[in-house]
């Protein structure tokens, strides 16, 4: 069993040589990651603005990249199809991430229609207590779904793969900042695509 750091490091490789081949995707994480960044200063005076940066700024735009600008064919680098990607992707794959992002888009749609949220909560009194319960709600979301994937990687998988990715999660926006830093700068160019030279693996 490889040792927690290289298990890191696979998890990261794997993750930019099957996930970040388009220039605009890693551009949309370069903007997501210095957007998760403010929101974890953010989060040790205002956590529900820490929320609402997260979701609304860092996984919008990052989300975005992955669904709408990666390739969805059959990679010739890493000689994978799609579906083989999806089913061995250690985190959220598209699939799962589309029930992500469903229940964060139905949690203000509810508490709108519900202000009590079915008489859990007391309800908002005005429009910028409405927008700070959402952002309180989606702080939830967003912890229970890095908590409800990591017990599930101790299960499906062992401990160590559940803790790397948790650490991985918690890490990437610094990580993606150092990767990416330099995508938009290749977009201006007019590269649209990462050649990815060198990620291939024998």
């Amino acid at each position: 069993m490889p040792t927690f750091r290289e298990a890191l490091a696979i998890q990261r490789r794997d993750d930019h040589r099957y996930y970040h081949h388009s220039r605009i995707n890693q551009s949309l994480h370069l903007f997501s990651a210095v957007s998760f960044i403010v929101s974890y200063v953010t989060f040790f005076w205002n956590p529900a603005v820490s929320a609402l940066i997260g979701w609304l700024l860092a996984m919008v735009s990052r989300q975005t990249g992955h669904f709408f600008f990666e390739p969805r064919g059959y990679d010739a680098v890493n000689h994978a199809t799609h579906e083989h990607k999806e089913s061995i992707k250690v985190g959220y794959n598209l699939r799962r991430k589309s029930v992500l992002l469903a229940i964060w888009a139905i949690v203000p749609v509810t508490l709108w229609i519900d202000p009590s949220l079915f008489g859990l909560l007391p309800v908002h009194a005005n429009k910028a207590d409405f927008i700070r319960r959402v952002g309180e709600i989606w702080l939830t979301v967003g912890i229970g779904a890095l908590l409800f994937r990591t017990v599930q990687l101790f299960i499906v998988k062992d401990v160590q793969t559940g803790l790397v990715w948790f650490t991985k999660i918690l890490t990437d926006p610094f990580h993606d900042v150092k990767l990416y830093c330099k995508a938009p700068l290749h977009l201006l160019r007019g590269e649209l695509v990462d050649p990815m030279i060198g990620e291939h693996r024998a």
